[in-house]
């Protein structure tokens, strides 16, 4: 799906010089539920932000299904995120004016898609991931749990090829994240395309390959026994 070489990002201000991403080379298949981990300032959330095409290489290339990304105009980028990436964030980023139906509804606004298949796919996304019953609720009116839940739905709504997670149970309690993690690893048995990135070596666990990175390097991977 994925295939990254000699990927660098630096940044640059004044007279300093940070190189966040040090030569990246990574693939990653379709089907596969990857975990990136590492310190922080290691250089794991620039990565998962290259790979969703939040933010472009300094250098390298980035092969995006088989088509260079790397270098892109803006307008393209968000092009090819609106149809192929779902994202899932630590902090939910819900719309708490609105209902949960609504907030997963509303990744689906910017696509050409008829009301009618909107509620379709609104309906059989959230009876998914087991948040139908609370669908005229606000986000407030939620657990951590339920509102990641929420979160995980607007971020399939749209069938994306690749879902990115970026630390997706760090504002939950044990419990909750337990649950997010199963739901994660249930979505990837289906077939999703699943990269996270976590600080938590249990949660890093359910994903099939893990990769560590150090100082904007990937220092190894693993793949998780059968």
């Amino acid at each position: 799906m994925l295939t990254m070489r000699e990927l660098s990002k630096v940044y640059r201000a004044d007279t300093v010089q940070t190189t966040a991403l040090d030569a990246i080379d990574l693939d990653i298949a379709e089907g596969e539920f990857v975990a990136i981990m590492g310190p922080s300032g290691c250089g794991k959330s620039t990565l998962l932000n290259m790979i969703g095409m939040l933010d472009s290489p300094s250098s390298g290339s980035y092969l995006f299904n088989g088509k260079e990304v790397a270098g892109l105009s803006e307008s393209k980028l968000a092009d090819v995120r609106k149809e192929s990436i779902g994202f899932i964030f630590q902090s939910f980023n819900l719309v708490d004016e609105l209902s949960v139906r609504d907030n997963v509804e509303l990744a689906l606004l910017y696509h050409n898609v008829s009301a009618s298949e909107r509620k379709r796919r609104v309906d059989e996304v959230m009876d998914k991931v087991g948040i139908a019953h609370r669908a005229r609720h606000r986000p407030s009116q939620l657990s951590g749990g339920q509102q990641q839940r929420v979160a995980v739905a607007r971020a399939l709504v749209a069938n994306p090829k690749l879902i990115l997670a970026d630390e997706p149970t760090g504002n939950l309690d044990t419990h909750h994240g337990e649950e997010v993690m199963r739901m994660l690893q249930t979505l990837n048995g289906e077939g999703s395309t699943i990269v996270m990135v976590t600080h938590s070596p249990a949660h890093a666990d359910y994903a099939g390959r893990i990769v560590s990175m150090l100082d904007g390097r990937i220092l190894q991977e693993r793949r998780r026994a059968a």
